[in-house]
């Protein structure tokens, strides 16, 4: 059966399952690997960059954004504030204390300064080698670029394992497509595409 005739969420499950079945210290390797390698092109001080805080067996972006705030980036990670709604950033910093979000993420306080990120690193559910990416299904980043690429450059890039890598990832019109993705073994550029 070729990939494009299952669904998404069969995709999901079994790029999940791929995912969940690494060992602790292949996703901490795996997390190392791409905060030693950075970003794919220079990062200049002062730009935004938003991460997430990992869940469900998600790559770790922290080891990255340590370095990329080394580098002078300003950080922040995501808020949601209702579905089908746009998300919201905050600032962070290596070691801020988190609090538990609306879907039980953790996220920075509410008097933690809003921020516009100018990259966006995301998490994912499978991608593929067009940028198309599955996440859990909400929706939230892809409200998000829409909103965000009306008015504002945001370079997305996914954080993921290869082995979430799936074959054809159906995509929507309004599925966001991102910029890079990066994994352990390799960084893909999709901005020709």
């Amino acid at each position: 059966m070729k990939a494009a005739q299952h669904t998404k969420q069969q995709l999901r499950a079994a790029a999940l399952a791929a995912r969940d079945a690494l060992g602790e210290d292949d996703r901490a390797a795996a997390a190392q690997a791409i905060a030693a390698r950075g970003l794919p092109f220079a990062l200049k001080p002062g730009l935004v960059v938003s991460g997430y805080a990992p869940i469900r067996n998600e790559l770790d972006p922290m080891p990255l954004m340590r370095e990329l705030a080394g580098q002078g980036a300003r950080l922040a990670l995501p808020v949601v504030l209702a579905r089908g709604h746009s998300l919201s950033f905050r600032a962070y910093a290596p070691g801020d204390r988190l609090m538990l979000g609306a879907l039980g993420i953790p996220e920075p306080s509410p008097v933690a300064a809003e921020l516009v990120p100018d990259i966006m690193l995301v998490p994912l559910a499978a991608f593929d080698r067009s940028g198309h990416r599955i996440g859990y299904g909400g929706g939230y980043y892809d409200y998000t670029f829409s909103h965000l690429r009306k008015t504002h450059h945001v370079i997305g890039i996914g954080l993921g394992f290869a082995v979430q890598e799936t074959a054809e990832v159906p995509a929507l019109a309004h599925d966001a497509a991102l910029d890079y993705v990066l994994t352990e073994r390799e960084i893909l550029d999709f901005r020709s595409h």
